[in-house]
């Protein structure tokens, strides 16, 4: 009852009575004709845009203020800029104000512009991979990897010292993780991303899942009236080749909008794998060989209809399948305490893979009043399922490949299905002297997982009831936050925030006859403050509590077994994590910015490779085994050596102190890391550019595990054609092969285990990009409601 006293406590304000408020009237024209679509813009006293509008086909606008002074902004391209100072205390007609056109004509002149690749706001970073030409004719994962302090390795997206980050699209967050949120993002163009936004610390409006923040990608727009379609064709060549199609469709006319997406690709790419386990009575070596699939089919439809200038509705739908198919061939060789051969096993196996999910979308968006308050609705429903379809046969040899007997042979069968329904509500309520926003939101979500596990040595397949499982997850979240911003005066900003989050989880293995259940109540709170010292120096510090809730699939107790040997569980009982993120950062001239940072962590989570020496066997599990720090000190400089060599550089050092709560023999360790890039641009002409990027991150420790370097070398081209209508790119990546999982070093019962995954980050790419229509278009994305959730179901 005390919760619910609470939940409706906080969420009373999204019931705010109206204001009285005055009209402000006027007409937009030339001196012959008015001016439909000009930008009407009000201006506060500390000159923050607090409502706007704009002209009907008469030139006509109204809008509804308060009392008090202001300053009415009108821009309309190709005529000056109109502004004035305004006192309103009863309705005001304008009357007819009459723009001037431009005396330059733009086809007279060449201008040449560039947005700032790096910006440095209260709350986030602000980066522009435009001026990455590696970028051009990619997708908007290859764009995220080149942000500064972002890493994309091994299906993870990190930012550094910071932990595993989530993604949204224009606000709109991505359910998905790993492999599956990587293949969703291969499938946006590069081209079509206006900039990247860093949130290491998000605001209490989103959900607070997540160490490493939030990465928000920001569509490009334009205005309204107009039509643009884009169509990208690419071929990626590594040891196999992979075909991309990608096409996207823009229309904007009057009150409705639409926009339409197909994406699609085909190919395989080539992964190796090494482990080796150092066990008392010698070497066991692990080597696997897999040729992947890369299957992808994408799609996406958005509508939206402008009922009023005040009403908008609409409705969004997505599809991605995926059939990432794959056969494997693993040989484990096991060496006595002479290193000497005594035995070989051979693993071949083919997995038919796959995934689908659906996302709908509507919403509803409405502006209450002259205040710029904004209530808006958002109802979405989500299907994810997967399957998993495994044979393999694993035989024993002697040391000369002589045939002694099948180790073992089986068919593992896992298909996942996750239902999620989810409500919210969302209120802008800005008043003159700060900004307010406060909401609220309600998800369920259903998990069915369904395990087998056949042996088929005999020929004959036989159900192992002790490998098989049907798991049911259930989890209700429910979530209200309120959030101020207030600009104190020229120096200082400041920013709060406080997210409350109740959730109810239920886990059931109808095999064990367990269930496990947990039911908390969370409180997030967010502070962010900005110091503005004079033109040249910034300083702000930020504040926010983070959740890190296990994936669907990881609390399923299945056993997928690579050999009989070897074999990977999940943990039912497996809890969140939570972490108090910390940072300091300084910006000069916007060309050298400077982050100090620190997490805690409490209750965290991962993955143990757990030994039995007396088996020889390797068990991975996952386990809420440790509490930590991660801290460290970023560099990021953004120079212009000449007007034709452009580089942007940074710096990172790493640090973290690990204490293990669960006792399961092995010993934390932890060690400096540094980590260094350098982007550089060099412009050979008006429509070339050529790009050249170094990485190099230093071995380091980190609680229990060791990883080795890492680096990276590429080179990329770009000639624009007939005023960017047409563009050729060619990227080599990681020309030398040194950009993959290495030396992955863990020690668990006595037991050293080394594992590599090098999963062909070494490719040639050739894009051409065609460019048609009008390509100022202005297309509204909308945040589908439960993207949290979405993230977590990937395998």
């Amino acid at each position: 009852m005390k919760k619910l006293h609470l939940l409706i406590f906080l969420v009373l304000p999204l019931f705010c009575l109206a204001q009285s408020t005055l009209k402000l009237k006027g007409k937009i024209a030339t001196e012959t004709t008015p001016l439909e679509w000009a930008d009407v813009s009000i201006l506060n006293s500390e000159g923050k845009i607090i409502n706007g509008t704009v002209t009907k086909q008469d030139g006509s606008f109204e809008i509804n203020l308060k009392s008090g002074s202001y300053k009415i902004g009108i821009s309309v391209l190709g005529f000056v800029d109109y502004e004035k100072e305004i006192s309103l205390e009863k309705d005001t007609d304008l009357g007819t104000i009459i723009l001037k056109e431009n005396e330059t004509k733009l086809s007279e002149v060449f201008i040449q512009s560039k947005n700032k690749t790096i910006e440095q706001k209260t709350d986030r970073l602000v980066y522009n991979p435009e001026n990455n030409i590696n970028t051009t004719g990619g997708d908007a994962l290859s764009a995220i990897n080149t942000a500064p302090g972002v890493v994309v390795k091994n299906d993870l997206i990190t930012l550094l010292g910071k932990g595993t980050s989530r993604v949204m699209i224009d606000g709109r967050l991505i359910e998905l993780t790993g492999e599956e949120l990587n293949n969703f993002l291969k499938s946006i163009s590069a081209s079509d991303i206006k900039n990247i936004e860093i949130i290491s610390n998000p605001p209490a409006k989103y959900e607070a899942d997540g160490f490493g923040g939030l990465i928000n990608i920001i569509m490009k727009r334009g205005v309204r009236d107009l039509w643009k379609n884009t169509t990208t064709a690419s071929y990626d060549q590594n040891k196999y080749g992979i075909y991309t199609l990608r096409d996207n469709f823009f229309y904007n006319k009057n009150k409705f909008r639409f926009s339409a997406s197909l994406n699609g690709k085909t190919g395989y790419k080539n992964a190796d794998e090494n482990l080796e386990m150092y066990f008392p009575d010698g070497l066991s070596k692990m080597t696997s060989v897999t040729k992947v699939k890369n299957e992808n089919l994408s799609g996406k439809l958005a509508l939206d209809y402008d009922f009023s200038d005040r009403t908008t509705i609409g409705f969004q739908f997505m599809n991605d399948r995926n059939n990432p198919d794959f056969g494997s061939d693993i040989r484990i060789e096991k060496y006595n305490l002479q290193n000497e051969l005594q035995n070989v096993t051979l693993n071949k196996s083919f997995t038919d893979k796959g995934s689908k999910n659906q996302i709908y979308n509507a919403h509803l968006i409405t502006k209450l009043d002259a205040l710029n308050r904004k209530l808006s609705f958002d109802v979405d429903y989500f299907n994810y399922n997967s399957k998993f379809d495994r044979n393999f046969i694993a035989n024993n040899y002697t040391p000369d490949m002589q045939f002694v007997d099948v180790n073992q042979a089986g068919r593992n069968i896992s298909n996942q299905d996750i239902d999620n329904w989810s409500f919210k509500a969302d209120m802008e309520h800005p008043f003159q002297a700060f900004n307010l926003s406060y909401g609220t939101k309600m998800s369920f979500t259903n998990s069915v997982s369904d395990v087998l596990f056949y042996d088929t040595i005999s020929g004959t397949p036989e159900l192992d009831p002790n490998q098989s499982n049907r798991f049911k997850y259930t989890e209700n979240n429910q979530s209200i936050y309120i959030n101020g911003d207030k600009k104190i005066n020229e120096k200082w900003n400041l920013q709060l925030g406080l997210r409350l989050e109740n959730t109810q989880t239920t886990g059931f293995s109808e095999t064990l006859n367990q269930e496990n259940v947990n039911d908390y109540l969370k409180f997030f709170p967010t502070f962010y403050a900005s110091y503005k010292r004079n033109e040249n120096n910034t300083f702000s510090l930020n504040y926010g509590k983070r959740i890190n809730r296990p994936r669907f699939d990881l609390l399923n107790p299945f056993k997928v077994y690579i050999n009989s040997n070897s074999y990977s569980e999940g943990n039912p009982f497996l809890k969140p994590s939570f972490s108090d993120n910390f940072e300091l950062t300084h910006s000069y001239k916007e060309v050298l910015r400077t982050s100090i940072f620190m997490n805690v962590i409490t209750n965290g989570y991962g993955v143990i490779f757990t030994s039995i020496p007396e088996t020889n066997t390797q068990i991975v599990t996952r386990e809420n085994y440790f509490k930590g720090l991660n801290y460290g000190l970023g560099e990021t400089y953004s120079a212009s050596f000449t007007d034709w060599w452009e580089s942007e550089n940074s710096l990172y050092f790493l640090g973290s102190k690990t204490e293990f709560t669960k006792d399961f023999n092995a010993m934390p360790s932890n060690s400096l890391q540094i980590d260094f890039t350098t982007n550089n641009t060099f412009i050979l002409g008006k429509t070339t550019k050529l790009q050249i990027d170094f990485n190099f991150s230093t071995p380091f420790k980190n609680g229990l595990y060791e990883v080795g370097y890492v680096s990276s070398f590429d080179i990329g081209f770009k000639q624009d054609l007939f005023n960017k209508t047409l563009q050729i790119a060619f990227l080599a990546n990681d020309i030398f092969n040194t950009s993959y999982l290495k030396d992955f070093t863990s020690v668990v019962n006595g037991v050293k285990q080394v594992y590599s995954q090098n999963e062909s980050n070494r490719f040639v790419r050739l894009s051409v990009i065609y460019n048609f229509g009008n390509k100022k278009i202005n297309v509204k994305e909308r945040a589908f409601g439960n993207q949290d959730e979405k993230k977590r179901t990937g395998n």
